[in-house]
């Protein structure tokens, strides 16, 4: 796992009054790089630079706003279905034995890198982004490691192969921002490494950054789903849908009998001003997605199930777009993409699956060889 950045100190088991929630700090344990059981930690005021050679106080703000900036990372990894060790605002965590590793993951060009390769040029990006280890050694200035080393030290005690995690706060202290992709507007701890900026500008660079974080976590980007069917023989079709993204409040109309009741449907959803995707369902000569999707600017699904009409889809006049799935999954997986773009969360939910696929495909192909 990662070492603890030098603005951590970690303190012993706490207790807790389950009437008001009140955290009782233990003795001292260790400071800095590494972290022992079920532990509190407290951030420092404390701003440290090249490996801690400079150090700076900022007053009794700077602990405060790396703990809310911290919480609302972890926060927000968890609602994206990311396994952590965060319990509550206050930062409890678990014992780690920590491993001098360090992960560094690098989109772009610059700093550190970029003086390890001054004949690349700063500020590209790398797609995807590139990762690097180094090993924990102030005293060495940290030298670059490898994952062929790492694996090599092959982690097994009494015949079991030993997991590690990443254990680490992520703070502002732990990254470099760019607003607009801007060097010039970094709201990171680098002006202070570079002698830029003093303490009154790191303090605002701490506050700005922890404002917006808080903002991801309030911020309620709706989206809406309006399943269209056909007829009542298309439920069990739509009912797969439901199941695949949660609640979803079906309304049975046909493009053939009733087109007064689809457009009227259609105009509610946009009215409501919350972005919808139409999923239009039939079994037979779907017409119900074109003809929606020729009455609407926004994005149209047609989920058929019978797949002897497939075509009655895909044949569209022009002018029209609405994409056709067989699958009642797919249907509700590509209506999460689209939303995905917008919405961090969502986005989360898809690339979990996408790299599920990853793990899949590769155990296949290791079991093959």
């Amino acid at each position: 796992s990662a070492s603890l950045p030098s603005g951590v100190t970690t303190f012993s088991p706490l207790r807790i009054l389950a009437t008001a929630e009140v955290l009782s700090i233990g003795k001292k344990l260790n400071e800095g790089k590494t972290n022992p059981e079920k532990i509190l930690l407290q951030f420092k005021d404390q701003i440290t630079a090249g490996n801690a050679v400079r150090k700076n106080h900022l007053g009794q703000v700077k602990a405060a706003i790396s703990n809310k900036i911290t919480s609302c990372v972890f926060q927000l990894l968890q609602e994206a279905s990311v396994k952590t060790a965060f319990t509550r605002k206050s930062f409890a965590a678990p014992e780690c034995e920590m491993i001098p590793t360090e992960w560094v993951c690098r989109r772009i060009a610059t700093d550190s890198f970029f003086k390890r390769n001054p004949d690349d040029k700063e500020g590209y990006k790398f797609y995807p982004p590139k990762v690097e280890m180094f090993f924990k050694d102030d005293a060495s200035n940290d030298p670059q490691s490898s994952e062929e080393q790492l694996t090599a030290l092959k982690f097994c005690f009494g015949e079991l192969l030993i997991e590690i995690v990443l254990a680490d706060v992520i703070d502002n202290d732990s990254w470099r921002l760019w607003p607009s992709v801007d060097g010039s507007q970094q709201k990171d701890k680098q002006p202070h490494q570079d002698l830029k900026e003093g303490s009154r500008w790191l303090k605002k660079n701490l506050e700005w950054v922890a404002e917006r974080e808080e903002l991801l976590l309030k911020l309620e980007s709706l989206c809406g789903m309006a399943v269209l069917v056909g007829s009542t023989s298309d439920l069990g079709h739509c009912e797969k849908i439901k199941k695949a993204c949660g609640n979803l409040e079906l309304q049975v109309t046909s493009v053939h009998k009733g087109p007064d009741k689809t457009l009227r449907i259609k105009g509610e959803c946009e009215g409501d001003g919350i972005p919808t995707v139409f999923v239009a369902v039939a079994g037979r000569r779907n017409g119900l997605g074109p003809v929606t999707s020729g009455n609407t600017a926004y994005p149209v699904i047609s989920s058929d199930w019978g797949a002897q009409d497939v075509w009655s889809s895909p044949r569209l006049p022009s002018g029209l777009s609405c994409s056709t799935t067989l699958s009642p999954e797919g249907s509700a997986q590509f209506a999460a993409q689209i939303f995905g773009l917008n919405n961090h969360l969502l986005w989360a939910s898809v690339l979990n699956t996408w790299i599920f696929l990853k793990q899949v495909d590769k155990e296949i192909r290791e079991r093959n060889l």
